[in-house]
């Protein structure tokens, strides 16, 4: 081949590839448009119609791709997913991931742009062009921020809650021995919810809620139990320490068969620790390990983590998804004190009432006060309706609002939660956590009429072999707790009208919590 023909070629090889750019290029500013928002829905789509088929298939392949991997993966490896969730270093390559997936598909969509858009354009159809494709990174990029904040707020929930088992200490806390299977050989999970009432106007903790929540590890039916606050002689286990210092139960032989506010339930949480500081040895939270130690040994079940909630800010993870709905059966109010005594002056008034009616949606205000009314109100009342709350809130907890308001519902986790269940294990849980949201929910009597009329000598035998009835009627066992004195005999409030429920029996919550207008708080 001659020099002047090998030149020629060389020439005439950029003319046919000016040729072909602008064939790409001949085309309307509405058409550019249009190409560009298909190039955002079909990211490598754009870049195969602008000329850069390469990259363009690149891009499309690796897309496309993703996509069925998050199918595949959302689909078929829930596990997997869970695990991820509760991450603290998974989550935070999951946010990085998601920025840059978000600053590539920006690029790809202005790339895109300036190879569709026409040669020649006018000034308006240019800038239209520009806004068009700042509307496109704009609506990329809110979504994408979102994402990332979203999931930086969940490491930061599952960071500031719970701890993980090197780096946490508790004195009841069990060993995890098996990650990736913690409940291998626990047929029943045992879980201790705490409320504690540290409110204006209150001096230290309060653990007025007590409910122990056992927890069926294979089908997530669970059974609520719940302590009355004033329940006084609360046991011990033999091998703990505060067994030598209480052999009769916490309470004070010296000020003789009375009730004594100070050895109540509720008080063993803050007045425990500050009599016998560092008894239990070390651990972050020890009122809730004297609580915990105390509801195993007075129900005679193996109680292996607690979850603490701070009534105070209750409210506001009600709010964040948006509310609760439950049957008032009774009005229940607002507020009020008896301080010394009814009529007395420092008596104070509920400043309102929750009214009857069924299916009321109660917004986290209202559903604090739903939980904890007890203004002319029996204690057992009040425990039903704290039941009632616990079995709303887990039914409120759709896809839709967790979606939606997951960062303020994260933020208010923060501040209301407090438990030992070890980091490791939380992909466990979560899966134990979805199987209890669809199982049935129950309630186990413990018959105060004839165990606990009042709480100077409950008897912790009688409720344990109730309980070991509502957990397992085909064989109920006998109670692995020490046995405890039985109980003078005492008088006792009403307790609310409705259904007979025989004690020890299971009594499912869908039906306790129904419309019944005749029930009564008293």
């Amino acid at each position: 081949m001659s020099r002047s023909t090998r030149a020629a070629g060389r020439r005439a090889a950029p003319r046919a590839s000016r040729s072909r750019h602008r064939s790409h290029r001949a085309r309307t500013a509405s058409k550019a448009i249009g190409l560009t928002l298909l190039s955002a829905l079909v990211p490598g789509s754009g870049l195969l119609m602008g000329g850069r088929k390469k990259l363009g298939a690149f891009i499309l392949t690796i897309s496309v791709g993703l996509l069925l991997i998050g199918a595949y993966v959302g689909l078929t490896q829930r596990d997997s997913v869970l695990a991820l969730a509760v991450s603290p270093r998974q989550l935070l390559i999951a946010t990085a991931v998601v920025v840059v997936l978000g600053v590539c598909w920006i690029w790809v969509v202005v790339a895109s742009h300036k190879l569709l858009r026409p040669v020649s354009m006018t000034y308006t159809a240019r800038l239209a062009g520009s806004m068009f494709v700042g509307l496109l990174c704009f609506a990329i990029a809110v979504p994408t921020t979102v994402a990332a904040q979203t999931v930086m707020a969940q490491r930061d929930l599952v960071g500031s809650v719970f701890q993980s088992e090197k780096n946490s200490k508790s004195a009841t806390r069990p060993k995890v021995t098996n990650v990736s299977d913690p409940w291998a050989k626990t047929p029943r999970l045992n879980l201790l919810l705490l409320g504690a009432d540290d409110g204006v106007g209150r001096t230290g903790v309060r653990t007025d809620t007590v409910i122990v929540a056992s927890i069926d590890t294979k089908t997530g039916n669970t059974a609520l139990i719940s302590l009355s606050r004033n329940w006084m002689r609360m046991p011990f286990p033999e091998d703990s320490p505060l067994h030598k210092v209480y052999p009769d139960g916490f309470w004070d032989p010296s000020q003789g068969n009375v009730e004594q506010p100070e050895y109540y339930l509720d008080a063993m949480y803050d007045n425990i620790p500050k009599a016998h500081p560092g008894i239990l040895g070390q651990t972050d939270n020890e009122g809730a390990d004297v609580v915990k130690l105390a509801a195993s040994a007075a129900l005679g079940l193996d109680i292996s983590y607690y979850m603490q909630v701070n009534l105070a800010g209750f409210k506001q993870i009600i709010d964040a998804l948006g509310g609760i709905t439950v049957n008032v059966n009774y009005r229940v109010p607002i507020g009020g004190d008896y301080g010394e005594g009814p009529g007395s002056n420092t008596e104070k008034k509920p400043s309102g009432y929750i009214e009857p009616g069924p299916n009321q949606k109660l917004d986290g205000y209202h559903a604090l006060w739903f939980a904890r009314g007890r203004y002319g109100l029996s204690d057992p009342s009040r425990q039903e309706r704290q039941r009632c709350t616990i079995h709303a809130l887990v039914s409120s907890a759709n896809p839709q609002a967790l979606v939606t308001s997951y960062q303020q519902i994260a933020a208010a986790g923060k501040q209301l939660l407090r438990t030992d269940i070890p980091q490791e294990i939380l992909g466990a849980f979560t899966q134990l956590a979805l199987k209890v949201k669809n199982a049935k929910v129950t309630n186990i009597d413990l018959d105060k009429n004839k165990n606990f009329p009042t709480g100077k000598n409950p008897d912790y035998t009688a409720m344990q072999q109730l309980i070991q009835k509502g957990l397992n009627p085909a064989a109920a066992s006998t109670p692995t707790a020490k046995p405890t004195k039985k109980p003078t005999s005492g008088t006792s409030k009403k307790t609310p009208t409705k259904p007979p429920v025989t004690p020890g029996t299971a009594e499912n919550l869908n039906d306790a919590c129904a419309y019944n207008p005749s029930q009564t708080g008293n």
